[in-house]
């Protein structure tokens, strides 16, 4: 690998923030862009000038996959590995650029022009194969733009040259609601909010019913309520880290709904009283940053943002904190931990955020939807959003809705809608399989499209996937617990090790080695798991392949073989040896996955 010509110096970049742990993983994403890795000397400056541990600085590096100690190419190509992308031939697509880049997979080509890897799900379902590069999305590749983007990368064309169309990332919503229909002017809500005052605020919320909209489905008002009633000050966190395979709700919320967000955020933090807030968005979303940055930079020169929001004489404002591909830091305590600027381990509950959350402060932390929904609830009332819905799922649920469909993209639906009519809505045939909430959700067969999507019935943070008959439904369970195996933190043993050996059993019933007893011992690794896995990660990494055992038997009985025959001596001696590896848990933690198809796995 030839020496790398750039200048030693990230000052410029130390510039742009507050010296200290809480922007360690902003300056890290700069300088990664900049150099395609995090150089040695970059470390050594940073523990210098910030007085940080080098263990702090490695530690953050070696946890999230778009950062890197070895040098990736000057293009960065990743190709999102998600099951709908492999339904729409990602494979071959990453074989194709493979062999015309002269690079494989999970590598730097020797002159580092390029490095090609396999990443987890963009946030892209409803418009693969997709991918990115150098952070911008690469959206409906086919064989003949792979061609066409392999021309560009070999001639160096900068990026800002290639045609716009490559970049090009649409938001079809084939059915519009309560919340898609309407749109409200930046500072409507927050006018209205200052006029009732907060309690009045928390009765609104507490009669129109909303629940987050992030998949728990916690009262928003109670939530709201036990922040303001601890100690102060206190801090807002948006989540936008919507890593869940199948889910791209909120890149259309993010790219046109962003100042009913922010408004709503505001509104959070005016009935709480917080003084800071935090919106985090998935590091696959750096293409959105820009647009982000703009509204907030509006929202501050129109009054809305500031030391005082719409005069008010209250002090808000929104820090922008991107990510850098992890998986985890969608539960909210890991999220918080990387606002910190730290690795993103699930922290211990109780205490809950809202006693300690952000820098130990009361924090309410809400997803995208349900703060663009908090605006509206302001505006239009309570009675005009609890109109919508079921009992206990007041108002409406935005879909994200992918793989085996005639009409894949976003669909606003009321609170108890069956499946079934979403399907027709989505011109789906012959299904097989509903995924609801993604693989941490439900997987259901055809026999029960008509149960409703609800709190009540089948809960989902927004993710809705379609398999029909030609699916093999055990390759789509292997390929979701590979995902969580390779997004798993690693800071416990029972999802660690659970994780590996989930994906060794998914890989002995395709290879035909599996027998009864492993299904039996997946089924008790499975109970361990699920009660004594740190996090939600672990405690649902083997429902997709538990689903397809009690939903598909068929599928997963004639690849049994009698126990006898079940021992695979080529797979057992493939390697007799434990690789180390940087990983999440240390920076030369023995592997637990060493024989694991990985996702941008960082190089030792």
């Amino acid at each position: 690998m030839p020496a790398h010509t750039s200048t030693h110096d990230i000052s410029d970049i130390l510039q742009r923030y507050q010296a200290g742990p809480a922007d360690l993983l902003q300056v890290l994403r700069q300088v990664q862009a900049r150099f395609h890795h995090v150089p040695p000397w970059a470390i050594e400056t940073l523990v210098k000038t910030w007085g940080l541990s080098y263990a702090a600085v490695r530690s953050v590096v070696s946890f999230y996959h778009f950062l890197s100690f070895e040098p990736r190419g000057r293009y960065s190509l990743y190709l999102s590995d998600s099951a709908t992308d492999r339904m729409l031939g990602s494979e071959a697509i990453l074989q194709r650029l493979s062999e015309r880049l002269n690079v494989t997979p999970e590598q730097t080509r020797d002159d580092g022009l390029v490095s090609l890897h396999r990443t987890s799900c963009t946030g892209l379902c409803d418009q693969g194969p997709a991918g990115l590069i150098n952070g911008r999305p690469l959206t409906r590749l086919t064989p003949r733009r792979a061609d066409e983007v392999t021309d560009l990368i070999q001639s160096a064309t900068p990026l800002e040259e290639w045609p716009a169309d490559f970049f090009e990332v649409s938001n079809p919503v084939w059915r519009h609601n309560l919340t898609l229909q309407h749109p409200i002017a930046p500072g409507h809500a927050i006018t209205r909010m200052l006029a009732v005052g907060p309690d009045a605020m928390l009765d609104e919320l507490r009669a129109s019913g909303l629940r987050g909209r992030g998949g728990a489905g916690f009262a928003t008002w109670q939530k709201w309520q036990a922040c303001r009633k601890a100690p102060g000050p206190r801090a807002i966190t948006c989540n936008a880290d919507e890593g869940e395979p199948g889910t791209f709700k909120d890149r259309m919320l993010l790219m046109q709904w962003a100042h009913e967000l922010i408004e709503g955020m505001t509104l959070a933090a005016l009935t709480v009283g917080a003084t800071q807030g935090f919106l985090y968005v998935r590091g696959e979303y750096e293409f959105i940053e820009p647009h982000l940055r703009d509204v907030l930079q509006a929202r501050r020169g129109q009054g809305l943002l500031g030391a005082s929001v719409s005069g008010s004489g209250l002090a808000f404002d929104v820090t922008l904190h991107m990510g850098a591909g992890a998986y985890v830091c969608g539960e909210e305590t890991a999220l918080i931990e990387s606002v910190e600027g730290k690795r993103g381990i699930p922290r211990t509950r109780p205490p809950f955020p809202v006693d300690r959350g952000y820098l130990g402060l009361p924090t309410v932390n809400n997803n995208v939807e349900t703060f663009v929904q908090v605006a509206q609830i302001a505006v239009h009332g309570s009675n005009w959003f609890a109109a919508q819905g079921t009992g206990a799922s007041r108002g409406t649920r935005i879909l994200s809705v992918a793989g085996d469909v005639a009409r894949p993209g976003l669909y606003e639906v009321p609170w108890g809608v069956t499946v079934a009519e979403v399907l027709a809505d989505s011109g789906a045939t012959d299904v097989q399989a509903v995924l609801v909430g993604g693989p941490s959700g439900k997987l259901i067969d055809a026999s029960q499209l008509q149960r409703q999507i609800s709190f009540e019935d089948l809960p989902t943070g927004g993710a809705f996937t379609v398999f029909n008959r030609s699916r093999d439904m055990v390759d789509v369970a292997a390929q979701y617990t590979r995902f969580f195996a390779h997004e798993s933190c690693g800071f416990c043993t029972p999802c660690r090790v659970g994780c590996g050996q989930l994906v060794e059993t998914a890989e002995r019933l395709i290879g035909g080695h599996a027998s009864a007893s492993d299904i039996n011992r997946l089924k008790e690794t499975a109970s361990l798991m699920q009660h004594h896995s740190h996090c939600g990660l672990g405690q649902t990494a083997a429902h997709p392949l538990l689903d397809v055992i009690q939903h598909f038997p068929d599928q997963i009985d004639r690849r049994l073989v009698p126990d006898e025959q079940a021992f695979d001596l080529d797979a057992a001696t493939a390697d007799m040896s434990f690789g180390v590896t940087a990983d999440r848990t240390t920076d030369t933690h023995a592997d637990m996955h060493a024989n694991t198809p990985t996702l941008a796995r960082r190089p030792a």
